[in-house]
């Protein structure tokens, strides 16, 4: 039986030359030394790595600097920069800078020239990832398992793709217009003056404006504060919103769009549950031992009923890369549509496989970056949980500060948005009085007393602190919060109690 060697160079691949436009290359040089002018149709995305020949880059490289120094670049001032550096009979000798403005057909043409090398050097790292992905299938990166080697595919593909992007440019202020008054006509509207898609929650909405497009927010919080339950109650508001308004002309519409929420500490089923609970005001404790009679469970099945057909989609992949949520993300969009990713939380993502970074701080500032440029590209907002350090606890005012923030060294800096949860309840509940550091009953009783009074005025109250929005205020909500049920609501400030969902 014939065996193929992992070794040997991949057939067929072997055989053929890369893709290469030299004719192009010598064109764009002749254009551009007999016109500098010329250089303004390529330089938004044309660089000297893009020639396939190097001394055609080093010559493009030495133009290009002159032209952007405000300098003259021709064949008689390239030929005195050569020959100064000692590199003149490297890039051809005068008779090849010569040979170059022969080879000019026009340059009207440059821009296409310019492409024509763009399209080739894209086509040769089309050619290096295909024969890097090969390589590793057979096994020359042993520690890459076959799913890892689809991740570092995938992104090594993005790279490429973000890298070698030429579809930016400028937008018109008239376009500019017409996008800031379809989001104010969407505020007018909406009820609550509501411009992005809603929290659910009246408070936070009135504050953000709603969750906007290509924002990237960070909800961070002490372990035992409620950021999951939080997260969701968000998620869960959201796509109620986005149900609500699906249906508002048709009772029986499907909803075009969604919630992904990527759960990489709880799994599917456990976040479920909280939403059930959270929903059917029946402890999620009890759920979990069976702890209810027929009255609860009926209730239970009709909630779930209710909200099963919400277009909320939970991905509960732990250790999840970059670019394996990016993948699914950019699925999702194109199959069920895609308003707002939850990510929960921050610290348990991986970066992109096959990349190495020196530490953690900028592991998560890769993540941090990817999560922006994810928001920016699907155009929806993605909010991230975020774990604080343990400053907070050495304190006596125990509230977050930016500062705070775990690995901090870019999650401030590419957030839109900074928000904390405070919870006095929480501490206080901590420094309850003890008997023995007491003198006698008397003085026990009487911290006891202070304790409780304490303990009644911050009960079920959560502090929502937005420390930084790009685009608003920044100042305290105040929100209700059930241990119970782990459950947030508006808080009703006039009837002391709360507002109803």
């Amino acid at each position: 039986m014939n065996t193929i060697d992992a070794t040997a160079p991949l057939l067929g691949l072997s055989q053929r030359l890369p893709p290469t436009n030299l004719q192009a290359e010598q064109a764009l040089l002749g254009a551009l030394l007999a016109n500098n002018k010329a250089y303004e149709r390529v330089s938004e995305f044309l660089v000297a790595e893009h020639f396939a020949d190097p001394i055609h880059g080093r010559i493009f490289a030495s133009v290009a600097r002159r032209i952007e120094a405000g300098q003259l670049a021709d064949a008689v001032t390239l030929k005195a920069e050569f020959e100064h550096s000692g590199v003149l009979h490297e890039v051809g000798g005068t008779a090849y800078l010569a040979q170059l403005l022969t080879a000019m057909v026009g340059i009207i043409n440059a821009g296409e020239y310019g492409r024509a090398i763009y399209d080739a050097w894209i086509r040769r790292q089309l050619i290096d990832i295909g024969e890097t992905v090969v390589n590793n299938a057979f096994g020359a990166t042993a520690e890459l398992d076959g799913r890892s080697q689809v991740e570092a595919a995938e992104q090594a593909l993005f790279d490429l793709a973000a890298k070698g992007s030429n579809d930016g440019g400028f937008v018109t202020f008239q376009q500019a217009l017409i996008e800031s008054i379809h989001t104010a006509e969407n505020a007018f509207h909406r009820s609550g003056g509501v411009s992005g898609l809603s929290t659910g929650l009246r408070d936070l909405d009135s504050k953000l404006g709603g969750l906007h497009p290509s924002d990237l927010l960070i909800l961070a919080a002490r372990p035992g504060m409620g950021k999951t339950a939080l997260a969701t109650r968000i998620a869960f508001g959201a796509a109620k919103t986005i149900m609500e308004d699906a249906r508002q002309a048709d009772p029986n519409a499907v909803p075009k769009g969604g919630v992904a929420v990527f759960s990489l500490e709880m799994s599917a089923e456990q976040l479920a549950t909280r939403l059930l609970a959270e929903q059917s005001r029946i402890s999620g404790d009890r759920i979990r031992r069976g702890d209810i009679g027929q009255k609860d469970f009926d209730k239970f099945v009709q909630v779930s009923r209710e909200i099963g057909s919400l277009p909320l989609f939970i991905d509960d992949t732990p250790a999840l890369t970059l670019s394996a949520m990016r993948t699914r993300c950019r699925r999702l969009k194109r199959t069920k549509g895609l308003d707002l990713i939850v990510v929960d939380y921050l610290q348990l993502m991986r970066p992109a496989a096959g990349t190495r970074q020196e530490n953690r701080v900028q592991e998560i500032s890769q993540i941090t970056q990817g999560l922006k440029a994810l928001a920016k590209e699907l155009s929806v907002p993605v909010m991230a949980l975020s774990q604080l350090s343990r400053a907070v606890e050495s304190r006596e005012d125990k509230r977050p500060l930016l500062s705070d923030l775990r690995e901090s060294g870019s999650i401030e800096q590419d957030a839109d948005v900074v928000m904390f949860i405070y919870r006095d309840e929480y501490y206080l509940q901590q420094r309850a009085p003890k008997q023995l550091a007491f003198d006698n009953d008397e003085k026990f009783h009487t911290a006891v007393e202070k304790w409780q009074r304490d303990m009644e005025h911050v009960h079920n109250r959560a502090e929502l602190l937005i420390e930084k929005q790009r685009h608003g205020p920044t100042g305290k909500i105040d929100l209700f919060f059930e241990g119970e049920f782990t459950r947030f609501a508006d808080l009703d400030l006039h009837h002391g109690g709360q507002d109803g969902d």
